[in-house]
């Protein structure tokens, strides 16, 4: 594969100048061919590749009619803007997978750096088997004067999302101090220092001290967001409800909303139908508590125990498979819960007959076809034991099965 890219990118040997400086240099191995030395910047003007020597580069991986690329490009702006107000050493390249010249350009057209021309497929193709780009959008970060394979980083995305200009100089050395910040922040993590900020005192942290509180990311522009949020009302409704009929004074239970509303207006009117708590709109610590709970899409419920510590993530996914049983969202409690669906898969029958479908479903588990799934009744996540049909895929919750006469089916 090397050498096949290595051939793609060979320069004409009739041009003495051009063949000794792309023998001596990396970045035109990578982003130049025979025929080009250049970039093209925003304005449309073209940058020799020479210029990026000596730079720490950007590889972005992304596209126009990917939403998950729009979302990062935006926030990799603002970071790259921020950086190159101190520094003049980082440099980001735009790969295009983009499918035609307009969405590229109407793409493009939101970027402060560099990028490939859309027409040179070849190169955009060497650099993405090069890198083992699997998925968008993706950032490898390449180190200056440094042609060690190891000291490429192929996660860039993963850092900005986590540590923004934090991340800067994006070497592995840098990402290991990072780590080890974030271990000592996680260990010494309390609801104050999380939520307390400054600027502000009519959120009262004080008040949500030594209970079990879910971070809610959300936004009204969101539409798996808009869908999650009436059940996680429902939820929260049952989980106070049970908690004060069983008179448990010292559990209790509260929600924060941390959102990512677009403006005021959008944020008042979601806001307006929760019955829970919420961060200001645009308060500081929204995008610090993002990266802090590696928080890369919404909605997103983080769950903090009674001791300001986390304890889970993945409060959605839990929401989602045992409704208000999952709380306190523990360890403890999700094991118990799974072994009480084990018991109860054992009284279940094999195979039966749903209304609605055509096919016999079969009753699966983890260890013989099954794992996570959709229910295709009620749309909430499953995982562990399902009712799968094995002409088509079809699953549903075994709590989602209608019964019927095979004769009466539909």
């Amino acid at each position: 594969m090397r050498a096949e890219m290595k051939d793609e990118t060979q320069p004409s040997l009739n041009n003495g100048t051009f063949t000794q400086y792309f023998s001596t240099s990396r970045f035109s191995s990578l982003l130049a061919t025979k025929d080009r030395d250049f970039l093209i910047s925003p304005t449309g003007a073209q940058v020799k590749v020479a210029d990026v020597e000596g730079k720490i580069v950007g590889l972005l991986f992304a596209a126009n009619w990917y939403p998950p690329c729009r979302n990062f490009t935006q926030m990799l702006v603002d970071i790259y803007e921020e950086l190159r107000k101190s520094i003049s050493d980082f440099e980001i390249v735009y790969v295009s997978s983009d499918e035609d010249l307009d969405a590229f350009h109407s793409f493009y057209g939101h970027m402060p750096w560099l990028a490939i021309p859309f027409s040179d497929l070849e190169t955009k193709k060497a650099l993405n088997r090069k890198y083992d780009v699997e998925g968008i959008p993706c950032l490898v970060i390449l180190q200056p004067n440094d042609n060690k394979e190891d000291s490429t980083l192929r996660d860039g995305a993963e850092l900005i999302y986590r540590f923004g200009v934090r991340a800067y100089p994006f070497t592995k050395q840098r990402l290991e101090q990072l780590q080890m910040e974030e271990r000592q922040k996680h260990e010494n993590q309390t609801l104050t220092n999380l939520l307390t900020n400054h600027l502000r005192d009519y959120v009262p942290v004080a008040c949500l001290v030594g209970k079990t509180i879910g971070l809610y990311f959300s936004a009204q522009w969101c539409v798996p967001c808009v869908k999650f949020t009436p059940k996680l009302i429902s939820i929260y409704h049952k989980i106070k409800q049970s908690l004060g009929e069983k008179g448990e004074q010292q559990e209790d239970f509260e929600i924060v909303l941390i959102s990512n509303d677009r403006d005021q207006q959008s944020f008042d009117s979601y806001f307006g139908s929760m019955p829970w708590l919420a961060l200001p709109y645009g308060d500081s610590e929204i995008k610090k508590l993002a990266r802090h709970f590696d928080v890369q899409g919404i909605p997103c419920l983080v769950i903090i125990g009674p001791n300001g510590k986390t304890i889970t993530r993945h409060g959605r996914n839990l929401i989602n498979l045992y409704q208000e049983d999952a709380y306190p969202f523990t360890d403890a409690k999700v094991e118990a819960l799974e072994k009480q669906i084990e018991e109860e898969a054992k009284g279940l029958p094999r195979l039966v007959c749903h209304e609605g479908h055509r096919h016999d479903l079969n009753l699966v588990s983890d260890g013989n076809g099954g794992g996570p799934f959709i229910c295709c009744v009620c749309d909430e996540q499953g995982s562990s034991w399902a009712y799968q049909c094995l002409e088509c895929g079809y699953e549903v919750h075994p709590r989602c099965v209608a019964t019927v006469d095979p004769d009466r089916r539909r």
